[in-house]
C-alpha cells in the first residue's frame, strides 16, 4: 500500500504502536500516535527524536480523523476510537497487518491459546542451528514493524501472532501459518464468545493457498474440524497435522516411543521422544509443530533432530529458578490461562505447591480439580483473582493460603513445601492487577526465591 502524505492514526503508544509510528514515517506516511493512557518515558523520548507528533491520555479531534486506523494489539475493537472509524465506514488495521505490507521475507506465522513463544523460539533455535537467516518478531517482543526493513527473500520472518493482531489483518499472508490449539481465553475481548475468539486464530489461514501450508493440532476438536473445512474448499493450504495420541496421515506422530515425519505419503523416524529436551506432553506437540514448519520451510532431518535434543526453552515457561533445600522453585509467569496451567501441572508427577492469581478473566479453576486433587497441597492464592479462587477450590486443595504481594507468597511456599517437592508459579490469569506484564511478575518472583 502506497501510504505517502496519508495522515494515519494509531491507537495505542506501546511498543508495537511506537514501532509501526516509526515505519510509517520512514515510508512517507504522516503519523500520528494517541493513546488514552499516559506514554512511558522512554517512549515518549524515542516519538520525539522521529520528530513523530503523539498525544496522551486523551483521543483528540486529530485522532479521530485519520486515512484509516492502526489499532495495537492492547486497545480493543470495541474501544470508542475503533468503533469511530468503523462507524465512518475506515479500515482498522492491526500493526501486523502493516507491517506485512513492506515485507519481502517468507513468513512462518504461529498462534495458538498455548505454547506459542515455546514454538517460535523452538523455529528460530532451529534455524540457527541450521545457518539460516531469520527475523524473530510479532507478540514475543519485537514488533514486527521494527524488523521488516531487514526482511529480504533468504531470510525467514518467525512471526508469533495473537487473536489480537490477527483481529484487523486484511492481506496478511504467511507461507507457513500454524494453530497449535483454541482452548478458551481472552474471551472478555470478544463478546464472551469462545466462537469468535477461535474465528480470530482461524484467520490466519484467509489469505492462503495451494503454495502455502497449514499446520495443526489434530488432537484440537476445534482444529480438527477447521481442517475439514479448509480441506472443502477449492484453492487450500496443504494439511500437515500433529498428534501425541494418533497416527495421522500427513503430519507428526510417535510410533513406538518414536518421532515419526510423514509428509507426502513418505516416512521418516526421526528420534526417540524420550531425548528431546523439553519436558512434557505439550512440549512434545510443540516440537513436532516446530519440526513440521521446519520441514515445509525445507530445513534437515539433522538439523531438527539438533534443536529438538538442544533447546533449552524460554523464560518465564516452565524456568527453573532454583533448587534450594532439595525444593525445586519453577517460573511459569508465562501461564495466563487455565488451559496453561493444566500442561504445567501435566509436566510434573510430585507433591507441589501452587502459586495462582492475578487479574482474573473469569476462570473457571475447576478444570484443574483433577491435576490439583492428584499432585497439589498447598495453594497460595495472590492478586484480584484470590476469592475466586477461594470460592472454588476451598474443597479442592488441603491447604489454601493467602499473600498480599509475591514475596510474602514465595515466603509462604518455602514453609510448605519439602525436600524433594516444587514450588510452581503458574497463575492463570493476567499480571495487570500487581505487575506490568507477565515478565515482570516472573522476574519479582525470581528475584523472591533467590533473596530466600
Amino acid at each position: 500500500m502506497d501510504v505517502r502524505g496519508k495522515h494515519i492514526v494509531i491507537a495505542g503508544a506501546a511498543r508495537s504502536g511506537v514501532a509501526v509510528s516509526i515505519l510509517l514515517k520512514q515510508k512517507g506516511a504522516i503519523p500520528f500516535l494517541s493513546d488514552i493512557g499516559p506514554v512511558k518515558d522512554e517512549l515518549t523520548n524515542r516519538l520525539q527524536e522521529e520528530s513523530i507528533s503523539f498525544e496522551q491520555n486523551t483521543h483528540s479531534e486529530t485522532a479521530m480523523n485519520g486515512e484509516f486506523l492502526v489499532l495495537s494489539p492492547g486497545v480493543p475493537s470495541t474501544s470508542p476510537i475503533a468503533s469511530h472509524y468503523r462507524d465512518a465506514g475506515k479500515k482498522i488495521y492491526s500493526e501486523i497487518e502493516v507491517a506485512s505490507w513492506f515485507n519481502n521475507s517468507p513468513i512462518v506465522a504461529v498462534t495458538g491459546s498455548n505454547g506459542k513463544t515455546t514454538v517460535t523460539s523452538w523455529m528460530a533455535h532451529t534455524w540457527k542451528v541450521a545457518n539460516r537467516e531469520y527475523l524473530l518478531a510479532g507478540n514475543i517482543g519485537t514488533a514486527f514493524s521494527e524488523l521488516v526493513e531487514h526482511s529480504a527473500p533468504d531470510v525467514a520472518a518467525l512471526l508469533e501472532i495473537s487473536s489480537f493482531q490477527l483481529d484487523h489483518i486484511d492481506s496478511f499472508h504467511p507461507e507457513i501459518s500454524m494453530i497449535l490449539n483454541i482452548t478458551p481465553d481472552h474471551l472478555d475481548r470478544y463478546n464472551n464468545s469462545f466462537d469468535q475468539y477461535a474465528g480470530s486464530k482461524k484467520s490466519i489461514t484467509k489469505n492462503q493457498s495451494s503454495d502455502d501450508w497449514f499446520i495443526y493440532n489434530f488432537d484440537d476438536p476445534v482444529l480438527s474440524g477447521f481442517a475439514k473445512e479448509l480441506s472443502a474448499k477449492e484453492n487450500k493450504p496443504r494439511l500437515l497435522s500433529f498428534s501425541s495420541t494418533t497416527e495421522v496421515p500427513n503430519g507428526a506422530f510417535v510410533r513406538g516411543g518414536q518421532l515419526v515425519l510423514k509428509i507426502n505419503n513418505e516416512e521418516e523416524y526421526l528420534m526417540q521422544i524420550g531425548d528431546i529436551s523439553l519436558p512434557g506432553r505439550h512440549n512434545l506437540n510443540n516440537g513436532m509443530a516446530m519440526a513440521l514448519a521446519a520441514r515445509a520451510s525445507e530445513i534437515r532431518n539433522e538439523y531438527i533432530r539438533e534443536s529438538l535434543k538442544t533447546f533449552e526453552g524460554v523464560a518465564h515457561r516452565l524456568e527453573v529458578v532454583r533448587n534450594l533445600n532439595g525444593i525445586r522453585f519453577i517460573n511459569d509467569s508465562k501461564a495466563t490461562n487455565i488451559n496453561a496451567v493444566w500442561y504445567a501441572l501435566d509436566s510434573f508427577n510430585m507433591p507441589l505447591t501452587l502459586i495462582l492469581g492475578g487479574r482474573d478473566k473469569g476462570n473457571d479453576y475447576l478444570e484443574l480439580e483433577n491435576q490439583i486433587r492428584e499432585k497439589v497441597h498447598t495453594i497460595i492464592a495472590i492478586g484480584e483473582a484470590k476469592e475466586a479462587i477461594k470460592k472454588q477450590l476451598t474443597d479442592v486443595v488441603p491447604n489454601l493460603l493467602e499473600a498480599d504481594s509475591m514475596k510474602e507468597a514465595v515466603k509462604l511456599s518455602l514453609k510448605s513445601a519439602k525436600r524433594g517437592e516444587l514450588v510452581l508459579l503458574s497463575p492463570a490469569c493476567s499480571s495487570f492487577d500487581m505487575f506490568e506484564n507477565y515478565e515482570h511478575r516472573g522476574n519479582v518472583f525470581k528475584q523472591a526465591v533467590l533473596e530466600l
